[in-house]
């Protein structure tokens, strides 16, 4: 699979802005739900050029969702979605997250 094509966006938020800001640099990604650890590790060399030391991924589920109108309520969800939280060595950062 094509780096490019495996970290589909950031994710940020409150909570992943405290884990950037930490003694270790740990990014979150959204990432392609076909990709595995070691795919995504390399995509985030090609693409950012650090080097990540781990990788936790973990698939994230869909919300329900409900909405009301004029013939009842209807139901449904979002789309479940794969998350990469990668963390990289010791004094590396991704430049295009810190603003510089």
């Amino acid at each position: 699979m094509d780096a490019s094509r495996v970290i589909i966006e950031p994710v940020l938020t409150e909570k992943t802005n405290v884990m950037r800001e930490g003694e270790e640099k740990k990014y979150v990604f959204k990432v392609d739900p076909r990709a595995n650890k070691v795919q995504v590790m390399n995509a985030v060399k090609t693409v950012f050029s650090v080097n990540p030391v781990k990788c936790n991924i973990l698939s994230v589920k869909g919300k329900t969702k409900t909405q009301r109108t004029k013939g009842g309520t209807r139901t449904g969800s979002t789309k479940p979605w794969k998350k990469a939280i990668v963390t990289l060595k010791k004094g590396e950062a991704i430049d295009a997250f810190e603003g510089v």
